[in-house]
């Protein structure tokens, strides 16, 4: 049995910078076990000291939400596709336009006044973001 796993960007240093991995399990529970067994740390990345998955990581097999199906023991078969992908959070509060940042004159940035601009720059989270999302 042949699972396609898709990696995110920040656990692919994990599977020797591969974007896509294969592996086996009937379960995605299984699927995670055995991923550890040619991947060693990525478990714990994705699951927490009861081995659960974290609840910032989303698990999708074949573009279905596995929240909606039956969570870690949603089944596989031969041929399934299943994406890793850590949630997004945080923010201020300003959508899609960008970050928060001071705006407009001293004034307004003592009192705290704040507007959009510009997301920040970079390509993925450090090593630290990734740890510590979970409490973010």
């Amino acid at each position: 049995m042949s699972i396609k796993v898709r990696i995110p960007t920040p656990l692919q240093k994990l599977t020797q910078d591969k974007e896509e991995v294969s592996a086996a399990g009937k379960t995605v529970a299984e699927l995670v076990v055995n991923l550890e067994k040619s991947y060693p740390g990525l478990r714990e990345r994705l699951c927490d000291e009861q081995g659960k998955l974290r609840r910032f990581i989303n698990v999708y097999v074949n573009e279905e939400d596995i929240r909606f199906l039956k969570g870690d023991a949603t089944p596989l078969k031969d041929g399934d596709e299943v994406s890793i992908i850590p949630a997004i959070a945080g923010g201020s509060g300003c959508g899609s336009r960008g970050v928060a940042r001071r705006k407009g004159s001293h004034s307004d940035e003592r009192k705290g006044n704040l507007s959009c601009s510009q997301p920040p720059r970079g390509d993925g989270w450090s090593e630290d973001e990734w740890e510590g999302a979970e409490t973010g």
